[in-house]
């Protein structure tokens, strides 16, 4: 675990994610998920990478279900970029690292 991500709940999104004044990239995970642990990593090193321009924020959907439901999340991993408590834009699946930079460049 990198000490770049942040982890949210339905309790504390709209603080962590909606309030920010960084733009944020959430992604919605689980412990069973496959996909998830292969872009785990690549995630810490964008967070490392762009800390200080983005907040990247991980939301376990089997333990937080109201916030994943209210983006209509049906699978993971789903990125969402969050610019100024907005939808930005959205993701699905295991990105590459250069997919996920590019990604988040053309929104920063």
């Amino acid at each position: 675990m990198s000490e770049h991500i942040h982890y949210v709940t339905d309790d504390t999104f709209a603080a962590e994610v909606l309030q920010s004044p960084l733009p944020v990239l959430l992604d919605f995970w689980a412990e069973w998920c496959g996909p998830c642990k292969m872009i785990a990593p690549t995630l810490d090193a964008i967070a490392a990478q762009y800390a200080g321009r983005l907040k990247v924020a991980k939301m376990n959907v089997d333990e937080n279900q109201a916030t994943p439901a209210s983006f209509a999340v049906r699978s993971i991993p789903t990125l969402i970029l969050f610019k100024g408590g907005n939808v930005e834009d959205t993701r699905m699946g295991a990105l590459s690292k250069s997919q996920l930079t590019a990604f988040i460049d053309s929104h920063l």
